[in-house]
């Protein structure tokens, strides 16, 4: 299983997201909502100090998340898709750039170029979720912290 480096989110926007997670009707990824910024086989010690560096003199972004959509590669999920803007991407460039050469096995999909910043909303039946979710309310969320899991 892949470690993550993920955005946690504001609490009004967590609260957000959690309803919509609720309104869908259908299974949704565990605990609280996020925003996955980087994957790796293994993030060891070495990146995790030198991701805690870079952090600290970064300002987080917000996050506007507006569209409803999937994710190549999985078809099964919905997800409220993020508005793409410079400080976003200067900040997810940042993390890649504090982690390069310090990870084991990282996940194509959240490198620069390819990522696409989004929340999952389900994890089955994304159509049907998707007309019962639509139109969606945006959600803007502020990026309070961010989180290595294991």
């Amino acid at each position: 299983m892949a470690q993550t480096v993920r955005f946690l989110l504001d609490p009004d926007a967590c609260a957000s997201l959690a309803a919509l997670r609720a309104a869908s009707g259908v299974a949704a990824p565990p605990g609280v909502p996020s925003v996955t910024v980087a994957a790796a086989s293994a993030i060891p010690d070495a990146a995790r100090a030198a991701l805690a560096a870079e952090l600290r003199v970064l300002a987080l972004p917000s996050i506007w998340l507006a569209t409803l959509g999937t994710v190549a590669g999985r078809p099964d999920e919905l997800v409220l898709a993020a508005v793409v803007d410079a400080e976003l991407l200067a900040v997810h460039a940042a993390v890649h750039d504090a982690l390069a050469g310090r990870v084991k096995g990282p996940v194509a999909a959240y490198l620069p170029g390819t990522w696409l910043p989004h929340c999952v909303l389900a994890t089955e039946r994304p159509a049907e979720v998707f007309a019962a979710l639509h139109p969606v309310v945006p959600v803007r969320a502020r990026v309070v912290g961010v989180d290595v899991d294991g």
